[in-house]
């Protein structure tokens, strides 16, 4: 089993849970939070809610933190930060500052011997994945009765 914790739970975290419920081969072992931990309500039973600024103690509990904050203000701080505890999985999505996101993420998984994936999720991650099957499409044409 794949133990996830998650850092936030705004939409974007409480998505994450749902998730996480439909794949066998993982678990929510924890939800990180801002807020007082006793004002959520989480859909799955038995995991606890922890303060955000207590997440580094339970990096042997977990095997990915999902990290659920806005791109704006909080990803740059948080990410880089977990990057050295945590593998990690963030959804910054401001794309002029992501070569400098990426810059500080990478630099912190690789002090911590973790790995980061940045940026995934609709947009660009998503899109990325689109723009490149166009791109690849448009190089190369589909010729219908043809192996490519």
């Amino acid at each position: 089993m794949i133990k996830i914790g998650i850092l936030g739970y705004g939409n974007l975290g409480r998505g994450v849970e749902c998730a996480i419920r439909h794949n066998l081969d993982m678990e929510l072992a924890a939800v990180f939070t801002r807020r007082d931990p006793e004002t959520l309500n989480l859909l799955t039973p038995g995991v606890k809610v922890y303060p955000a600024d207590e997440a580094v103690i339970k990096k042997n509990e977990i095997d990915v933190m999902i990290i659920c904050g806005g791109s704006a203000t909080d990803l740059p701080v948080q990410t880089p930060s977990l990057a050295k505890e945590f593998n990690v999985v963030d959804s910054f999505d401001t794309h002029a500052r992501i070569p400098e996101h990426f810059d500080a993420v990478d630099s912190a998984a690789k002090e911590g011997g973790k790995v980061a994936v940045i940026s995934a999720g609709w947009d660009p991650g998503m899109f990325s994945l689109n723009r490149l099957y166009a791109f690849y499409r448009a190089a190369k044409p589909i010729h219908f009765g043809a192996k490519e």
